[in-house]
């Protein structure tokens, strides 16, 4: 017979070295500095600057295209290559990225590759069993000892000219893209320099922020396991909304080479939506999808194991090896003799007289089986029962079983 579930073998990973390093050594000062002052520089320019409606628009925009910038250049294009790009589309999202202000696309997709790869684990750069804060954000503000992360191969990034350019001149094109440009638009077109830099450039750099982060840490805390419950991330509408449709992420951990996360046509994901239309025009191709029979095996596996769970949670009375056995007479003795209201139905005893008075089909019909076998009369000689009354009857009124006559 052939096992229809196999138990997943466990492995030891090696304990990464111990980190000896005093605090002050480890604190990355760009990052912290960088992730400290512009909340505080945002707040500022909020209570100080109006706000002009223009300069709203723009920083919206601004902040859809550095978002793709991420979702689908970094994460999507060439963190797992889920999909291929021609090269204006590449060059766009390279851009797109740096006006993000993340870290260039060597360094970001390295560390994903190691989180998917040790998802969970010490050598998880963002570990979510570290906690929310750590998952957030405190894994940025210190500098990481490679030896204690995974590894994983990006000899297709260092081969990349693109992403060397990229991660060469990455200063430059944040200055250039992330500040330069959204400020002056404001500036010089409805002279708002003010707010095309604080809203358009800090403060839309703060909240995308803060919703990339989210990709770590909020879709690892909260929403479903629809796929596989082995590690923490979930699948989450309200984290799809934060993260431009990166929330679906439990799908994503199972299928990271798939180019969408959400697969269902009422769930959000505006990235998805953009490779696809780029594949529409031309600038993008060979999409990668994993196959629907595969993906809905896991979708199902999980709704089986959640029902299973619902069901050990249930009372079904009494296990049928645990019911004394009676003979037919043994049966018919406790009916006339003790004034025992037990009648038989499919080869179990059933107490009916707590039911009496409530049986739907009235109280005579009910005793007029007291004694006899009712199997017939149940599965439609008089009434075909639901699984309701099986339920019922079962958990509340089984009171045995009568022995087999051969």
């Amino acid at each position: 017979m052939i096992k229809t579930h196999i138990e997943r073998p466990t492995y030891k990973r090696e304990k990464p070295p111990v980190e000896t390093r005093p605090l002050w050594e480890r604190i990355h000062w760009v990052h912290a500095i960088l992730l400290s002052t512009t909340p505080l520089l945002a707040l500022y320019g909020a209570l100080t600057t109006a706000v002009q409606f223009k300069t709203m628009v723009l920083m919206v925009v601004v902040y859809l295209i550095s978002g793709l910038g991420i979702t689908a250049g970094y994460h999507r294009l060439w963190s797992h290559t889920s999909y291929s790009a021609r090269y204006p589309l590449q060059a766009f999202l390279a851009i797109a990225g740096s006006a993000a202000v993340q870290g260039s696309i060597f360094w970001w997709s390295r560390d994903h590759r190691v989180h998917h790869r040790y998802t969970d684990t010490p050598q998880d750069p963002y570990n979510a069993l570290e906690g929310f804060w750590h998952s957030h954000l405190g894994w940025m503000l210190t500098k990481k000892d490679r030896r204690r992360l995974g590894y994983a191969d990006t000899s297709d990034l260092k081969t990349n000219p693109l992403v060397r350019w990229q991660h060469k001149y990455y200063p430059l094109l944040v200055i250039t893209f992330g500040v330069i440009i959204p400020t002056s638009i404001a500036g010089i077109f409805w002279d708002d320099w003010r707010g095309g830099f604080f809203y358009a450039t800090v403060l839309r750099m703060v909240v995308l922020h803060h919703a990339t982060f989210c990709i770590n840490s909020l879709a690892h805390t909260i929403g479903m396991a629809s796929y596989d419950d082995v590690q923490t991330a979930r699948d989450s509408w309200f984290t799809a909304f934060v993260t431009m449709g990166e929330g679906y992420h439990n799908f994503h951990h199972q299928f990271p080479n798939d180019y969408r996360n959400a697969i269902r046509f009422y769930q959000y994901d505006p990235t998805k939506w953009f490779i696809r239309l780029m594949s529409m025009v031309g600038l993008a191709y060979d999409l990668k999808t994993f196959p629907a029979n595969e993906i809905e095996k896991g979708f199902v596996a999980m709704r089986m194991k959640e029902l299973k769970q619902r069901e050990m949670r249930l009372d079904f009375g009494s296990p049928v090896d645990k019911l004394p056995v009676y003979t037919e007479q043994e049966f018919l003795d406790q009916v006339k003799i003790y004034n025992k209201q037990w009648m038989v139905i499919e080869g179990f005893i059933y107490d009916v007289k707590p039911f009496l008075n409530d049986h739907p089909g009235g109280k005579a019909l009910l005793k007029g089986g007291i004694g006899k076998d009712m199997t017939n009369a149940f599965n439609g000689g008089v009434y075909q029962h639901h699984n309701s009354a099986r339920n019922l009857m079962n958990t509340s009124l089984r009171i045995g079983r009568l022995q087999p006559t051969f």
